[in-house]
Formats: C-alpha cells, structure tokens, sequence
C-alpha cells in the first residue's frame, strides 16, 4: 500500500513535543535526520554516552501515515497540539509502495575482500568455485553487510590469517558476518557477542544460511563466560573499545591474534597506547575515515 509522507524542520528543543504530537495523531513511523545535511555545517553524530541522545541544532522529521489520511485534518490538529506550528512549516508528499528487503537486495552486489572470501547476498548464487570462500548473507536488522569500511577492513584481515583449527571470538557481532567468514575460512568455532538481541537473531540466522550454525555461539554482554580464544576481533566504537581493552586482554589467548576496529581516523593514539599494556605488533590500517588496529596478544 502506498503511504503519505509528512515532514517538518524543528529545533532541537522542539522536537520531543513535536515526536508525541506525530505519535498521537498516529504516524506509523518517525524518523529524525539533520536538517542541514547537505551544508557544510551538517554534524556527523558518531558515539553517544550511555543514556544520551544527542541532536542536530535544527532536525527534520519525517513521519509516515496512511495514505487516505486527510492532510487538511492532520495540519489543522497538529497546529492545536504545537501552536508555535506554521502550516508552510508542513511538507507533504506520497510514497509509493515497494518491497523494501527486495530493494534493498537490489542494492547489495557480491563483494571480494583479500585473496578468497566474498560476501554475497543471498538471492544471488555464487558461482562454484573450490578456490573461493563465500559468504551468503542477510543482514536484516543487524549491523554488517561488508559494504562499511570497518567491516571491510576486518574481513580482509580475517582472510589474511591461518583460522584453520582455531577458535575466535567475535565481540559486537552484528550480522554475524565476521564470525562466519571465520568459520568458512577454517576456523573451528566461534562465540559471537552483541548487547542486541536482534544482532543475535541475525547471527544465528545466517550462520544457519552458511551451515555453520553448530559451531556458532552467540550471547548477549552479560551472559558470556570469557574464555580466551585463538584469535579475538571486535568491530564496535572506540569508546568501548577503550573502556573493554582489560575483558579483550582476557577473552584473548597469549600470541592470539587480535583486531578491533569501528575507530575514526584520530582516535587510534589513545587506543595504540592503551592496547600496548597487554598487545605487541600494533599496526594501523585505514579505508576512508575509519581505522582497523591489529596486533598480537602478549605471551
């Protein structure tokens, strides 16, 4: 069915009242962007702190309705809810209906990363090929398709290792992907650990789409017994990263080797000097604005 869009510009003072108002008149879904995102002022919003919900000076939201939804109804209440709202404020338009995950599948190509490993989607059959390692995949609701730059780096450097026989662990999972591309190059087993269930739920999914769901486990932060593994990767934020280097240390065995990555380019001064404490061989590695940092988890 297709569906009437709704957008308006607000301060960030503005836009709680404006998100309940949306709600209340029954918008299907909200969704909160920069309203200067194609300025040079446009504000990347990359790592929150615990609790935060940090937002643009000025935010667009756009909010989806039925399409029948009477337009004139809708900017004559919403004016009663916010009465500082001018009607020129509004924008409307109508969204034609599609099948988004086809869409999306549309979008997302079969891709290489180091010598043998390709991730394809998993409407496209890959060709046969002994010599190549895929990977089929669906993301769904989870982070990890190998087209970002973080993911990218760390499934080349998967492919760089001899996993044969080892066991890896996978913190902040995501999809899935980096924990099965390890266990399609050889890797024996693998834990897999995300603070979203969703994550999980993907893990296990596309591990099953893989044949590999019996040597996948997957938790949740607080129900992981660290045990020290083979090799450790973890892709998430380098807040985190800096704030878990000790329970890495840990989960990783010594001569283990090790690489996190979701680090901007400029904060891997502080995470190479708080990673020596326990790891040797630090490189860096960069692809556009992210940084992958790899080393070797001291004997």
């Amino acid at each position: 069915m297709p569906w009437l869009e709704l957008s308006l510009i607000v301060r960030t003072e503005q836009q709680p009242g404006t998100e309940e108002a949306l709600d209340d008149l029954g918008a299907l879904s909200i969704t909160l962007q920069d309203a200067n995102a194609e300025t040079p002022d446009e504000q990347a919003i990359f790592e929150p702190g615990v609790g935060e919900l940090p937002l643009w000076p000025t935010i667009t939201l756009n909010a989806l309705f039925d399409a029948g939804t009477d337009r004139r109804g809708l900017t004559e209440a919403l004016g009663e809810l916010l009465p500082w709202l001018e009607p020129d404020q509004l924008t409307f338009r109508d969204i034609a209906d599609q099948d988004w995950e086809r869409a999306w599948m549309d979008q997302f190509k079969p891709m290489p990363f180091g010598r043998r490993l390709w991730i394809y989607p998993w409407n496209i059959e890959p060709p046969t090929d002994e010599n190549l390692v895929v990977v089929r995949l669906d993301p769904g609701l989870a982070f990890g398709s190998g087209t970002h730059p973080t993911t990218a780096l760390c499934l080349e450097w998967l492919d760089g290792l001899d996993l044969a026989g080892k066991t890896l662990t996978d913190f902040g999972c995501g999809s899935g992907i980096l924990a099965i591309a390890a266990l399609k190059l050889g890797a024996a087993s693998a834990v897999g650990v995300d603070n979203d269930p969703q994550a999980l739920t993907a893990s296990i999914d596309n591990a099953e789409r893989n044949g590999v769901a019996d040597r996948l486990a997957v938790y949740l932060p607080e129900d992981v017994v660290v045990e020290q593994a083979d090799v450790f990767i973890a892709n998430i934020l380098a807040g985190p990263l800096g704030e878990l280097a000790p329970t890495f240390a840990a989960a990783a065995k010594p001569g283990a080797p090790f690489a996190i990555s979701g680090i901007l380019i400029g904060q891997q001064d502080e995470l190479l000097q708080r990673y020596a404490e326990w790891f040797d061989d630090l490189r860096v590695d960069t692809r556009e604005d992210w940084v992958r940092i790899s080393g070797r988890r001291r004997g």
